[in-house]
């Protein structure tokens, strides 16, 4: 797809800006990493160009003076939240990154849990991570904050927090998602780090939402929608605006807590470094865009993804109205419809064509395939087939797998394996097409294929099953579902 980010610049930039701010402060750096420091997928799809590691790739020109400290809420613990992008578990996620961020090179020194309030589930994982030597820290929930800052900066407040004990310059703060606390962490810190008589600062690496781009910005209502869960809502910043009179845009919660860290920066200081939540921000994104129009395109494209997700959720667990209203919402807001994916208004027309469930790809160059249900394959198994042979000139009315081939693979599935659905997925298509490809030039030409669908488009008339949204996922394709289960 069109790139429209200059990741090249961004790196240089960014970098030489997180360097000056650590050079800003004393004996220690407190650097709150917001969004995914790993693996981005959510900037990466709404900028085109960015690399999901790119925040990584920036701190590993510093590793010898940083370690990480990761943060986990007791609350996402106790309700099991998943990570969307990945499909598992904040608190294994937790582990995954630890494992990660020690193989580039990195020291992972701590966990803390966070709003932590004699949850069991957050006792067990302490203990789970304990038998890992992993050092775990509580800290517990404040009353009132962060808009008690009498109480916050106090020993009943973060005094009754643990110290997460720290050794290098610049202590990275980091979590699987955002609401776990990270910022509270660093603030916390800031407290304890002054009662020991150690000169700390504080920064924030936040990617979204980006402070000089405009409010409404589809870039940054891309991530309002993405934080809908959260409830979040971008906003002007009015401590920029009236210490610069200059219009930035920030987001609730770094407005509402910034109160307190001014507070502790006067405590600790006599005087604070930053006049607003935009001060505290390391933020470059914004020079980086190259092709305005494709961030744009690309973030409208996320918007609509992120109310498809939402409604899935609500079709399956129904604990989700609010999330999906939001966004409904949001799209309003942005003047924005489902038909604005051509995918979808395909998908559809294929389905009222054929009485049959549909699916629909854009492949890059903007043409549309569309493929659906039959007694041999689903529409998604059925649509990487159509996509792969028009990508390889293959003629549409030629099969790559024999009907003779499907048959017993079906009596498998519901002979043996007592499945409901014969139909093929399309990592059982996948499977076959490549055991052909030994002796079938065509199944070989269309397995080249396969690099090509990586930043396409794909909508499906019906919810798919996880096998093919995981392959999906894998291919690097941009899936949405209308909410409708199948039979």
């Amino acid at each position: 797809m069109k790139t429209g980010f200059d990741n090249s610049k961004y790196l240089k930039i960014q970098s030489e800006q997180i360097k000056k701010r650590i050079s800003q402060f004393g004996d220690k750096l407190y650097l709150e990493f917001g969004g995914k420091l790993f693996d981005d997928n959510h900037a990466s799809r709404v900028l085109p160009g960015f690399q999901p590691d790119s925040k990584l790739q920036m701190l590993l020109q510093l590793k010898n003076e940083a370690e990480i400290v990761m943060v986990i809420s007791a609350l996402d613990i106790e309700k099991n939240k998943v990570r969307g992008d990945l499909g598992i578990t904040y608190d294994e996620d937790v582990l995954r990154l630890r494992s990660e961020f020690e193989n580039a090179g990195f020291d992972v020194t701590s966990v803390v849990i966070t709003h932590f309030n004699g949850q069991g589930s957050a006792e067990a994982y302490r203990k789970r991570l304990e038998r890992l030597n992993i050092k775990v820290y509580y800290h517990y929930t404040i009353e009132g904050y962060p808009n008690n800052v009498a109480l916050i900066d106090s020993e009943e407040g973060f005094g009754k927090n643990d110290y997460v004990e720290t050794t290098k310059p610049l202590v990275v703060v980091t979590a699987p998602g955002p609401g776990s606390g990270k910022m509270a962490v660093c603030l916390s810190q800031l407290y304890h780090e002054n009662k020991r008589n150690i000169k700390a600062g504080y920064a924030k690496f936040e990617t979204f939402p980006v402070w000089n781009l405009p409010l409404k910005h589809p870039v940054n209502i891309a991530y309002e929608a993405a934080t809908a869960d959260l409830n979040d809502m971008n906003m002007i910043d009015p401590f920029h605006l009236e210490a610069y009179g200059q219009i930035a845009t920030s987001y609730n919660r770094d407005i509402e807590v910034f109160p307190v860290l001014n507070a502790l920066f006067e405590g600790i200081y006599g005087d604070s470094p930053y006049k607003s939540p935009t001060d505290m921000g390391v933020n470059m994104i914004g020079y980086c865009l190259c092709d305005e129009d494709a961030c744009c395109n690309a973030s409208r494209d996320e918007i609509i993804r992120r109310y498809y997700s939402a409604l899935g959720r609500l079709a399956v667990n129904g604990d989700n109205e609010n999330e999906v209203n939001k966004i409904a919402l949001i799209m309003k807001q942005a003047k924005l419809t489902t038909e604005y994916r051509r995918t979808t208004v395909a998908a559809r027309e294929r389905k009222e064509l054929s009485g049959a469930q549909a699916s629909a790809i854009e492949l890059q160059d903007g043409t549309i395939i569309t493929s659906q249900t039959s007694d041999l394959l689903g529409p998604s198994a059925a649509l990487i087939l159509n996509a792969t042979k028009h990508l390889a000139g293959i003629p549409h009315d030629i099969n790559l797998i024999p009907e003779e081939m499907i048959a017993p693979i079906q009596r498998t599935k519901v002979s043996f394996l007592h499945g409901r659905n014969p139909r093929l997925h399309t990592d059982e298509v996948l499977v076959a097409i490549s055991m052909l490809s030994n002796v079938d030039e065509n199944c070989r030409k269309a397995l080249d294929q396969l690099p090509k669908l990586d930043g396409c488009q794909v909508h499906s008339t019906v919810m798919l099953s996880e096998v093919d949204r995981k392959i999906f996922k894998k291919l690097g394709v941009g899936l949405t579902c209308d909410p409708v289960k199948k039979n």
